[in-house]
């Protein structure tokens, strides 16, 4: 993906949930070598930061990094390294967020975490499987992990770009 290098890392995140196909209903943090920031619980005193307060160039800059790890949904623990590879101007009349490419299609949402992932997989791909036939119900379509649908992936993350995208002022007519 290619953001604004001043998007919040709230924002960062909807991108981040957009671009693999999730659903954004789980507590996520993004993190900065020791620190973190994600929704603050008022609870936890000593939880992350306000993602919602925070913008990219200014993580990288105090930090001093440019690599990010993501986590999400910390039951099932998906765990994402995020590498900036570069720092460009944006492209004059390109609307931001964007997505660049996509490759393997991402697992659906409460699965497991990686290793129920992994067992999800051998369970549709054995007709055998004791679990074969309610997991492909739960799927409830065929499931494919090398077949992505780009274009839906490329239209959710346009969408965020439409919504946040500057509205010039209308006029109040009379």
């Amino acid at each position: 993906v290619e953001v604004p290098l001043t998007i919040r890392l709230d924002r960062l995140h909807l991108v981040l949930q957009a671009a693999m196909g999730w659903m954004n209903s789980h507590l996520y943090e993004i993190r900065a070598r020791d620190v973190g920031w994600g929704r603050p619980d008022p609870h936890f005193g000593d939880g992350p930061l306000d993602a919602s307060k925070a913008r990219l160039t200014d993580v990288l800059e105090d930090v001093g990094t440019r690599s990010l790890k993501y986590l999400y949904d910390f039951g099932d623990g998906w765990e994402h390294s995020i590498r900036i590879e570069r720092i460009t101007d944006a492209i004059p009349g390109m609307a931001y967020p964007c997505l660049i490419d996509a490759a393997g299609r991402c697992p659906p949402e409460d699965v497991g975490g990686p290793w129920g992932y992994h067992e999800f997989l051998d369970a549709i791909a054995d007709p055998n499987h004791q679990e074969h036939a309610e997991r492909l119900e739960w799927i409830g379509s065929n499931f494919d992990p090398n077949n992505i649908d780009v274009e839906a992936l490329t239209q959710a993350v346009h969408g965020l770009a439409k919504k946040w995208s500057r509205k010039s002022p209308s006029r109040k007519r009379p």
